[in-house]
């Protein structure tokens, strides 16, 4: 076969799975048509696989890690492999960059900054895969202790569209650096980066079986991986009502499972608030990915006093906005990523229970067939009404008016999510006092999101899922204790 990455030209994949080491096409024959979110073209075809598919792979990363060439690595092995795929992702990047912005709408410069990103995944579990060390207990006279840190053996990991290489990087890079074995099924809407990623690993000479990716829809596919008894631990990234059955599945199997499921992230904005620092950035956590993204900064909660004030700035702010085509430099919104996200977001537009206080614009240069939505601000808005409540996943953003802080910490938690918050505010005293009263996974202090945050741990609570990803703690995650008790006498 003909390499993925070319860098004269875009290359595409093939449709063909990676299971054991092979490319191979799907059982069942079947493929998909691709979808570019910016013209609404198809332009490539993944395999369309099924149980059958899912069945192989898990066997092939079976093998892989019971006595495969995979399983003889040493941790320090396992890293030096990583470190060169991070190596080789950045030799590419532009051209990853470019496929990840056709398959996926994001705009290029987005693009070109995730393929940093996943990058820095392999590149800092990789330094990590020999540094997760066990210890040993104080005991009773006469015995020694050991607790050991092992790999789960066969992990699923099931990833969304938003962001397919990131997710590629960020699920399956510490589940490989701790030594299990990887089934990667990514999002049938976006893919193809994935897919690339996967062929370099193999031409660096990742062992038969270490990492397997298997293409297909949702419903075949990624529910037969859910379901497979082969499997020893899956991560999940994808909505709540999808990460209940995943976790259902999981409690059929008597494995665990890590879920990051969605957001309803507040940003609260106080009185003293640099407000020259949090406008752009207010702006940005929300159109960033189109507003797909899990993390959004979608509430904006503003001190009373300040509201009309930040209100006006910000709506001139989004008003100036404009979706366009993505594949060019100057491009900040693109295009969702298919014409049933669309309609879902547009629906929630025009039966919004809230007024409407701005809208950006669709550019004149949009293709007509690629699915663009304007941006929407709305406010004020009651903070339990639907626009408020439920995760739009598009670029729209509602405005609520607290009086105090005591206000502000309550509708801040005053949803079913907890992923994460954001607090503007100069007093150092309440900088804290909000922080630790957010029920939520992380919280940034006058500012929103970390360019990846690699090494920062990342999850939720409720309805946002748990368990925990990025940093050390997803190490942890995908390993499990081993305790050895020695009587020696």
């Amino acid at each position: 076969m003909k390499d993925v990455v070319n860098l004269s030209k875009l290359a595409l994949p093939e449709p063909l799975n990676l299971i054991g080491g092979e490319w191979v096409p799907a059982r069942s024959g079947g493929e998909m048509d691709v979808v570019s979110p910016i013209d609404g073209e198809v332009f490539a075809r993944i395999a369309d696989s099924d149980a059958a598919d899912v069945d192989a792979a898990v066997q092939a990363a079976r093998a892989a890690f019971e006595g495969g060439a995979w399983s003889e690595l040493t941790a320090a092995e396992r890293g030096r492999l990583m470190i060169r795929l991070s190596e080789r992702i950045l030799e590419h990047a532009e051209d990853l960059a470019q496929l990840e912005t056709r398959d996926n709408g994001k705009p290029i410069a987005q693009a070109r900054a995730d393929m940093k990103v996943t990058a820095r995944y392999f590149e800092y579990y990789g330094g990590a895969a020999d540094k997760v060390h066990g210890e040993v207990i104080p005991f009773q006279k006469g015995y020694n202790v050991e607790v050991h840190r092992e790999p789960h053996g066969v992990t699923g990991h099931i990833i969304p569209w938003n962001y397919p290489a990131q997710m590629f990087g960020r699920s399956v890079a510490p589940a490989i650096a701790m030594g299990n074995a990887a089934v990667l099924k990514p999002a049938e809407d976006a893919c193809l980066t994935a897919l690339a990623i996967g062929r370099m690993a193999t031409d660096l000479g990742f062992p038969p079986g270490a990492i397997n990716i298997v293409t297909g829809r949702g419903a075949r596919a990624g529910q037969a991986l859910a379901d497979h008894p082969g499997i020893d631990f899956i991560s999940f990234t994808g909505s709540p009502e999808v990460g209940q059955m995943i976790q259902q599945a999981a409690a059929r199997n008597f494995i665990g499972c890590t879920l990051e499921l969605g957001g309803k992230s507040p940003q609260i904005v106080f009185e003293d608030a640099d407000l020259d620092a949090a406008l752009p950035v207010l702006v940005n956590a929300v159109i960033q990915n189109g507003g797909q993204t899990c993390s959004a900064g979608t509430r904006v909660l503003v001190q009373r006093g300040i509201f009309d004030a930040v209100g006006a700035r910000l709506a001139e702010r989004f008003g100036e906005v404009e979706a366009e085509a993505s594949d060019h430099d100057g491009a900040t919104l693109g295009p969702l990523i298919s014409a049933k996200q669309k309609k879902r977001v547009e629906t929630y537009i025009a039966e919004a229970d809230a007024p409407l206080m701005a809208r950006g614009r669709i550019g004149e240069g949009a293709p007509d067939g690629g699915f663009y939505v304007a941006p929407a601000v709305f406010g004020p808005c009651d903070p339990k009404a639907r626009i408020a409540q439920e995760e739009v996943f598009g670029p729209v953003v509602c405005m609520i008016p607290f009086e105090d802080e005591a206000e502000a910490i309550a509708i801040a938690n005053g949803t079913e999510y907890g992923l994460v918050a954001a607090v503007w505010t100069r007093d150092g005293g309440r900088q804290q006092r909000v922080a630790k009263a957010m029920r939520c996974g992380q919280v940034f202090i006058n500012g929103y999101g970390a360019g990846g945050g690699v090494e920062l741990p990342f999850g939720g609570i409720r309805k946002s899922g748990h368990g925990r990803e990025k940093g050390f703690a997803a190490l942890l995650e995908f390993s499990t204790i081993k305790t050895i008790v020695n009587n020696h006498g």
